[in-house]
């Protein structure tokens, strides 16, 4: 599959999964994955799911601006960066969020969150 295609695929997948069902976020993360959230160092698949299921929103909507890509060589992995809007039930403005998220592949053939770092892009 191209690798920009690939990347979209999986971007659409994640804040889809995110925005609908947190907890089955899970299976995109293992047990080395690590996830940044905002400084604050995760690792673990449980205890990822564990910080984003205990965000202090039920709902959001993740409007996405841009996705970049690039193949990550030595792994046969993929980096992507994410830019878009968090936009929170309730809130009038949204808000800028960046992310960035290193794919391995699996040896079924699909591909796990190694790293994800995310922060909010204040002005």
């Amino acid at each position: 599959m191209d690798p920009d295609a690939l990347a979209k695929a999986f971007v659409e997948h994640y804040y889809t999964t995110f925005d609908n069902n947190r907890p089955g976020l899970a299976s995109l993360y293992q047990d080395g994955s690590m996830l940044t959230f905002e400084g604050q160092k995760i690792q673990g698949s449980p205890n990822i799911v564990a910080k984003l299921t205990s965000l202090p929103f039920s709902q959001c909507h993740h409007s996405i601006t841009t996705v970049d890509c690039q193949p990550s060589a030595a792994t046969n992995g993929m980096l992507v960066f994410v830019s878009g809007n968090l936009q929170l039930a309730g809130e009038q403005h949204a808000l800028k969020f960046s992310q960035m998220f290193h794919l391995l592949p699996t040896p079924q053939g699909s591909y796990y969150v190694l790293n994800d770092i995310f922060r909010l892009n204040y002005a």
